[in-house]
């Protein structure tokens, strides 16, 4: 979707991206402020959760939160709000004749909210029942215990109910005073941002009733460590083995690394016909495998997922661990590197097809480190990929012997102490 990007910041601290899109008949808002779990106290972890369900509900205008999202809605109007470690974001998504009046009320919400004793209470059990819900997800479950055992800031769903009861409403307002400042605001809105209606947005966010803050919070300075052993969940009632095998450098990955691993990651696990999970699926090994990589402040990783019959999971390993010693060798043809290539540049191609889609390409990179993506350079990034670029970085992804192995189901531990000692050459000698 063709589209210009205008930086905009603002004496109050508040910096953001307005994504022209011309002729376009939505509007989008994700509204980020740093205000995450690693900003409270382990044993208050829910704050921040909890104060995302109610931001969105009651305030100063109209003070119950089922009329305000009436009110809101009544065009059909969308809002939605998401609390991760680091960061909550506020969103919306309206018909273009009513961008105003949804991004009035978006900010009215933000900025004027009431935190009634009864919408706590409320929240409180909706949160309950999310987290609940949550926590029947096994690859969800594994995931964040091992995120924690390597050191980040994360507790797993069965451990935040356990301890949601220490948050009272005090600990709601007081986040909320803490974290929600305009100089630790950023934001993403797409849309027909005229050069007249990005006046107005400007207008409208330097008066944003907020008080200015400090600046923007820092992202907390995590370094993962490996762990001594497998981790196990042992869980009877489930006969697959849900497994994820984690390697990370001690370091981030420049845009250049980052694409070429993103390539290599594809080559792998991306397709049916990909390296290991169409070898896997030829022999009637698994059904579907995920891999993928993450970046934090201070490191990059790269994963490798899925769920398995015990028996077969061995096989599975053999074919990963094959896999990945070929691209450490340079056995790969530049006849598939071109093909990935070529896959890769329709995913891109696919991804900015909405307004939606447009403004997400920027969201993630920008709320995370202030950089912004050069979207029409892509294809040129894509083509720049090399083989020794593939093969470099992917073997920098095991030099630091930072990884680990979780696992979860019936399987036994001498399968998952197996396992490891499977995957364990990738590390040696890199």
């Amino acid at each position: 979707m063709r589209h210009t990007v205008h930086k905009l910041k603002l004496a109050n601290g508040t910096e953001g991206l307005l994504i022209h899109v011309p002729d376009a008949s939505v509007m989008t808002y994700e509204f980020n402020f740093r205000a995450g779990e690693y900003l409270v106290e382990k044993s208050k972890w829910e704050t921040a959760h909890i104060m995302e369900h109610m931001l969105l509900g009651a305030n100063q205008f109209i003070p119950k939160a089922r009329a305000f999202q009436a009110e809101f809605e009544k065009n059909g109007a969308y809002s939605n709000a998401s609390t991760g470690s680091y960061d909550i974001i506020y969103e919306a998504e309206c018909a273009d004749f009513e961008w105003d009046r949804i991004l009035d009320m978006l900010l009215i919400a933000i900025t004027k909210p009431l935190f009634l004793q009864e919408e706590f209470e409320a929240e409180f059990g909706n949160v309950r029942e999310e987290l609940t819900a949550r926590s029947n997800n096994h690859f969800r479950h594994l995931s964040l215990a091992l995120r924690k055992q390597y050191g980040f800031h994360v507790l797993t769903d069965q451990d935040r109910l356990g301890i949601m009861e220490n948050v009272i409403l005090n600990d709601i307002t007081e986040h909320y005073k803490k974290t929600h400042t305009t100089s630790n605001l950023r934001f993403v809105m797409a849309g027909n941002l005229n050069a007249e209606r990005r006046r107005s947005v400007e207008q409208i966010l330097a008066n944003i009733e907020l008080p200015k803050g400090e600046g923007r919070t820092d992202l907390p300075d995590e370094h993962p460590k490996h762990p001594k052993k497998p981790l196990h969940i042992k869980n009877r009632t489930v006969d697959n083995l849900y497994f994820y095998l984690d390697t990370f450098a001690g370091r981030r990955l420049t845009d250049a690394q980052s694409d070429n691993l993103s390539l290599i990651n594809t080559m792998l696990t991306e397709t049916l016909y990909s390296k290991i999970l169409g070898t896997a699926r030829e022999k009637g090994l698994v059904y579907s495998m995920s891999s993928g990589i993450g970046q934090s402040k201070n490191s990059a990783n790269w994963w490798f997922g899925a769920q398995v019959m015990p028996k077969n999971a061995p096989a599975l390993f053999d074919i990963m661990v094959h896999e990945l010693s070929e691209v450490f060798a340079g056995n790969i043809s530049d006849e598939d590197i071109e093909s990935a290539k070529q896959y890769a540049l329709g995913r891109y191609q696919r991804s900015g097809q909405t307004v939606g889609g447009t403004a997400n390409g920027y969201s993630y990179r920008y709320f995370f480190d202030g950089h912004v993506d050069d979207y029409y350079k892509v294809p040129e990034r894509i083509e720049a990929i090399t083989k020794r670029g593939i093969i470099t970085v992917s073997k920098s992804m095991f030099t630091d012997n930072i990884w680990g192995l979780g696992a979860l189901g019936s399987a036994s531990p001498a399968l998952i102490k197996e396992l490891q000692q499977q995957a364990a050459p990738l590390w040696q000698g890199k």
